[in-house]
């Protein structure tokens, strides 16, 4: 095929192209190939447009008026007529494999890519290592000093900027990530290779274990350092809270991408869901004085269900007197009038925490599948 698509020769090559050249030898003018000279290079010079307009000649119109044309168009015309007793092709399944088995080939994609991108993974985990670290400096055995709200501020606040930043800081690197993965995705679905499910499925799992060992991370080094109570419960119970806080948060930011069309518009966006977050965390504004017609956005925020967690398991159950607002209370009812936090509620809390990230998952794997920002 020369430039502009036009076919000068389709055919057979024959032992060391021979063919080939003794089609183009055939043509009037064309110089004969020297003894152990490359056929292809040979091929290409006395092919070439200046060739041609020293010869005079269009090897497209000469392809075209030879009877090679001919036989290659009449087997082009047999092969593309099925047989009278010819059944069309069919396969029992869309796809080669069932879906555990397109589950797992995409698990195992992503396994390797995972590893092989250290800017992504290595870097969340350095910072979630260097934040816990500034946290527990900065609250350096603050955790078993409550003598006043204050002090219960102070430890509620090193909760509220460890989930805030570590969320907002795995969200907005996930970002690129399923970004990049969606453009793969839409051509290996194209191709019959896995569903868009399989995918998704696969993209929530391999979060996981770097995640969970984040959250191990955050609850060793802080947990001491803070100088929280020693015991399974309360530290099982900082484990779980932030180790959904890091699902949703990560789940969220691929949500994100998978309703967007670029990676622009889903960072755009992130940042408003980040206001969010924030405001109806539960710390900026306790829920008891949030005006009625906005409590159910405070419900519908997963930071204020981490939040209450947090506190609640770790001194909801304290019958110790403070000084809050000039007046002796226990931690325990400062926590339900002040917070509105009830230490006999984190079972519903619970629930609700491993809830927003399923449903974030899942809306994922929905949205992956159903919408196509692909324009080629």
């Amino acid at each position: 095929m020369k430039n502009g698509g036009h076919i000068i020769y389709s055919g057979p090559l024959g032992q060391h192209s021979s063919r080939i050249i003794e089609y183009l030898e055939s043509v009037p003018g064309v110089p004969k190939i020297e003894d152990n000279y490359n056929p292809a290079t040979w091929m290409l010079e006395v092919t070439s447009a200046s060739a041609e307009a020293e010869l005079g000649v269009d090897f497209a119109e000469i392809y075209k008026e030879s009877t090679l044309y001919k036989d290659v168009k009449e087997q082009v015309a047999k092969f593309c007529s099925p047989h009278p007793d010819s059944k069309d092709l069919h396969f029992p399944t869309h796809f080669p494999q069932n879906g555990w088995g397109q589950f797992k080939a995409c698990l195992w994609k992503q396994h390797l890519s995972y590893w092989r991108n250290p800017a992504y993974n290595l870097m969340r985990i350095i910072h979630i290592v260097f934040s816990s670290f500034l946290l527990g400096v900065v609250f350096w055995k603050k955790g078993n000093k409550i003598n006043d709200q204050q002090d219960l501020f102070n430890i509620f606040g090193s909760m509220y900027t460890a989930v805030i930043f570590s969320g907002i800081n795995n969200c907005s690197s996930v970002l690129p990530v399923v970004s990049t993965e969606r453009v793969v995705l839409c051509r290996e679905r194209f191709a019959g290779m896995y569903s868009s499910w399989a995918y998704s499925f696969a993209q929530v799992a391999v979060e996981i274990p770097y995640l969970f060992v984040e959250a191990v991370l955050y609850v060793i080094i802080t947990y001491p350092m803070i100088g929280y109570s020693w015991s399974a419960y309360k530290i099982f119970w900082n484990f779980y809270a932030m180790f959904c806080s890091l699902l949703y948060f990560n789940y969220l930011g691929m949500l994100i991408v998978s309703f967007t069309p670029n990676v622009q518009v889903a960072s755009i966006l992130s940042s408003s869901f980040y206001t969010v977050l924030n405001l109806f965390s539960g710390y900026l504004i306790p829920q008891p004085r949030i005006p009625n017609w906005w409590i159910w956005f405070y419900y519908l925020c997963p930071t204020s269900w981490t939040l209450n967690g947090m506190l609640t398991s770790q001194y909801g159950d304290l019958e110790t007197n403070i000084l809050a607002f000039g007046e002796t209370k226990t931690i325990t009812a400062f926590l339900e009038d002040y917070f509105g936090f009830h230490h006999d509620r984190l079972g519903l809390v619970a629930i609700v925490l491993i809830a927003f990230p399923i449903a974030c998952a899942s809306l994922f794997a929905y949205c992956i599948g159903k919408l196509n920002f692909l324009k080629r």
